[in-house]
């Protein structure tokens, strides 16, 4: 089959060999290591063909991550049916048991705080940022704010109280 698929390859160039597909519709293929007619070496090569070719880019959650690893060489073999089911089932037992626990939380934080025990966080009442020209004011003025043009050295002294 070696001689076949390397004659195939040297005739018709690259042959690609289909690896799977996942849940989304992406499809995986393998490029094995081959010789060009130059007598050349070319590295294997694992890629995707986007279910959605429009998109040049993929978002997180794009790819499955088994296949992303398999795809950078991170896993020998690609992933089974029975792997991906597992962990996405794997992935929603712990969506769920987070919300449990964070609902437990604040569940705990209101006993808290009716308790006494906690102090309720307080609420900002000054908007914007401390090293802001305008911060704590409650209106922006209009004039500029520098004294560029008419500073003079030793001219500055603190107000009087």
């Amino acid at each position: 089959m070696s001689r076949f698929s390397s004659l195939i390859r040297r005739t018709f160039g690259v042959m690609k060999e289909y690896v799977g597909t996942d849940n989304l519709g992406n499809k995986y293929f393998y490029i094995p290591e081959q010789k060009t007619w130059t007598g050349r070496h070319v590295r294997a090569r694992r890629f995707v063909e986007a279910f959605n070719p429009t998109e040049s880019e993929y978002l997180e959650g794009s790819i499955p991550s088994e296949w992303d690893a398999w795809i950078r060489g991170r896993r020998k073999d690609p992933p089974t049916i029975e792997e991906l089911l597992n962990n996405e089932q794997y992935r929603e037992q712990i969506k769920i048991k987070a919300q449990e626990a964070e609902e437990k939380d604040k569940e705990l934080q209101a006993k808290e705080y009716e308790g006494g025990l906690v102090a309720k966080p307080m609420q900002t009442q000054v908007k914007g940022h401390a090293a802001a020209t305008q911060f704590g004011q409650s209106q922006i003025s209009e004039e500029p704010m520098s004294t560029a043009n008419k500073f003079q050295p030793g001219s500055w002294a603190p107000r009087k109280k």
